[in-house]
């Protein structure tokens, strides 16, 4: 936006765009204020804006607009508590003669979008948890063409192809927050396509999103769902196979078995010292082997190909090929650069957060090298192409 435009919205006291805070300390109301403009239950179809740094009435607060404050601000993007990820910039402007932070937030074509479990919408000067009724009305924004792929519905595919017990046992408990469960009442359709699980009635049928976290039988719609996980005696392909495995299922049930799989074959070394004291050194390091494999989970391309993430454990090397090249922001010169990142499947992200898979986004490629250095493993390597990427973790000498 212009300066003529935001100086319009930001003395405009009755504007349902506008939200002013004095300072950023009140992360939480501007999360909710960021969370209600991303939803725009009034459809406008504009972008709303959080000036921080003027009092109600649009008058200067005085505080100063540092660096910190914006890092800050830009932060509540991708902190994990907004789901899915709000279209925002965050930027130090002059406004009506005041130093302020300008976070500009656009309409989301997933709606709802939510803030701690919580859809915050705002009409008028109200900016409110949404009720059953505006979340319907948010869902049925959601237009299929402009959707990524995860939220794509599955037209073959019907409620019957959704293991709604799972969903009720394990998703739903992991989605919401205790307080916000304990006041649900609403049916499980509802509950579904809140969650993106499947489209909005009256069709409601599932989304992909649905049939890779809840479906009783992902491959019979989305034919590379799954881990192929093979042990090879040696240091080439062509040597003798130890074992081999194919994981499919649910999203929690392919984590599961994962982590489960990984932990039986990390090999631990005991040294002994003079002194009779014990020190363990596992070849490879879990977190490291973790955080590759769930990136791979979650970055691969799932549309366009039948592939599916290759696990490959050699005698010196583990290696996880990943069907699916960089995307959006991320390209080859910045792949694996902290704080550089981008999502081909938003809300499998979204879901994979909400089960406790991943902790703050971003974060994965760096954790997973700072163990392999801690364990005393060779550096992470990767060999990023335009349709596939393979990592390679080295065994600890």
């Amino acid at each position: 936006m212009n300066n003529a435009e935001l100086e319009r919205l930001l003395t405009d006291l009755e504007s349902d765009r506008v939200e002013r805070k004095v300072s950023g300390s009140a992360r939480d109301r501007i999360a909710q204020a960021i969370c209600a403009f991303a939803n725009d239950l009034p459809n406008r179809r504009q972008p709303g804006v959080v000036f921080v740094g003027v009092t109600d009435s649009g008058e200067c607060a005085g505080i100063p607009i540092t660096d910190n404050l914006l890092r800050n601000l830009g932060g509540l993007r991708s902190d994990g508590n907004i789901q899915p990820f709000p279209v925002m910039t965050v930027q130090k402007r002059v406004v009506g003669g005041c130093d302020v932070a300008v976070v500009e937030v656009a309409p989301s074509d997933a709606p709802p979008v939510r803030f701690r479990g919580q859809v915050w919408v705002r009409v008028g000067p109200r900016r409110a948890v949404a009720t059953a009724e505006e979340e319907r009305r948010l869902a049925e924004k959601r237009r299929a063409g402009d959707l990524p792929f995860d939220l794509r519905p599955v037209v073959t595919a019907s409620l019957g192809d959704l293991d709604i017990d799972l969903f009720r046992r394990d998703y739903l408990p992991s989605a919401l927050p205790p307080d916000v469960l304990a006041k649900n009442e609403r049916s499980v359709d509802h509950q579904l396509t809140a969650l993106r699980l499947t489209t909005p009635a009256p069709e409601s049928v599932p989304t992909v999103l649905g049939i890779l976290v809840v479906g009783r039988d992902p491959r019979q719609f989305v034919a590379g769902a799954y881990v192929q996980f093979l042990r090879i005696d040696g240091t080439a392909l062509t040597d003798p196979i130890r074992d081999q495995k194919e994981i499919d299922g649910p999203l929690p049930q392919v984590l599961q078995r994962l982590d489960d799989l990984l932990q039986a074959n990390i090999a631990v070394a005991t040294d002994v010292t003079s002194e009779s004291r014990e020190t363990r050194h596992p070849d490879y390091p879990l977190v490291a082997l973790r955080q590759v494999v769930w990136n791979a989970v979650l970055h691969r391309a799932y549309d366009g190909t039948n592939a599916p993430v290759r696990i490959t454990w050699f005698n010196d090397r583990v290696e996880v090929q990943n069907p699916g090249g960089p995307f959006g922001q991320v390209n080859r010169q910045n792949f694996g650069t902290e704080g550089i990142t981008d999502y081909r499947n938003p809300h499998l992200a979204e879901a994979m957060k909400y089960l406790g898979y991943v902790q703050r986004f971003g974060m994965g490629i760096p954790l997973a090298r700072r163990a392999l250095v801690e364990n005393g493993n060779p550096p992470l390597e990767f060999q990023v192409e335009e349709a596939h990427l393979l990592a390679v973790m080295r065994r600890r000498p």
